[in-house]
């Protein structure tokens, strides 16, 4: 299975999600059991990430991973969306690893589990 983590983390944050990789990383090799790949997706902030991931475009990436690999033109077609409007949008998930492109210049999703991991706190 491919997974994706979508994940918002501020700059205080960076120490310790180089140091929980970090972890990871030694437990898997300790073990030798092979780990599950998975693309990390990181924002620095809730406003970044519903500039890139809006409602548009999460519906986007649902029915692409719900139909398959399929032309840009076809994807507009299943979401009754524009052809321009669905390719700027395909453009901007490329550009951030969420969609890919095959051989056949097909578009679709990599990841068989998108998996969106944020926390909310009050200020300190």
């Amino acid at each position: 299975m491919t997974r994706a983590v979508i994940q918002i983390r501020h700059e205080a944050d960076e120490m310790a999600a180089i140091t929980a990789m970090a972890d990871q990383f030694f437990d898997a090799w300790e073990s030798g059991n092979q780990q599950d790949p998975v693309a990390v997706l990181t924002f620095s902030s809730p406003a970044q990430l519903f500039t890139i991931i809006s409602p548009k475009r999460w519906e986007l990436i649902e029915q692409l991973q719900k139909i398959g690999p399929t032309s840009i033109r076809g994807l507009g077609r299943s979401l009754n969306r524009g052809i321009k409007r669905v390719h700027e949008d395909v453009s901007v998930l490329i550009d951030w690893g969420i969609i890919e492109k095959d051989d056949e210049g097909k578009v679709f999703v990599p990841y068989n589990e998108i998996e969106a991991d944020f926390t909310l706190k009050a200020a300190a």
